[in-house]
């Protein structure tokens, strides 16, 4: 009685999941070093258990200054998620950044690299 459900084609060739990490303001700066960090990137985010063996299951991609990390295999969202940001604030403790530079969330699948606030208050207290 119940006809089965014709199976969509059209996900075959699309990614699963993408997640940009933004750091336009460092790198405008001169702090921040775009290649070391996809590098760190690369050889840190796990497949199968094996960290730096991404194959064609993961790419990372340069788009101005946005680093774009692109699953094409079923991957878990939430790992991906997380290594964006985990790696991240790895890389920035890695490098003494994390004093001065946060990761924050700025859409559902985009992560910023962003200044902490200073109160100029602490400033002009001082002086």
């Amino acid at each position: 009685f119940l006809q089965p459900k014709a199976t969509s084609t059209k996900t075959a060739g699309k990614a699963l999941h993408k997640f940009y990490v933004d750091y336009s303001v460092p790198v405008n700066d001169n702090v921040f070093d775009p290649a070391a960090f996809e590098k760190f990137l690369h050889d840190r985010i796990k497949v199968d258990g094996k960290p730096g063996q991404l194959g064609d299951s993961i790419q990372i991609s340069k788009e101005a200054n946005k680093l774009v990390l692109t699953s094409q295999i079923p991957f878990s969202k939430r790992y991906l998620k997380a290594s964006a940001i985990y790696l991240t604030k790895k890389h920035l403790k890695k490098n003494s950044f994390e004093n001065f530079l946060r990761v924050v969330a700025t859409s559902k699948d985009t992560y910023s690299l962003r200044y902490f606030k200073v109160d100029q208050n602490e400033a002009d207290d001082e002086e």
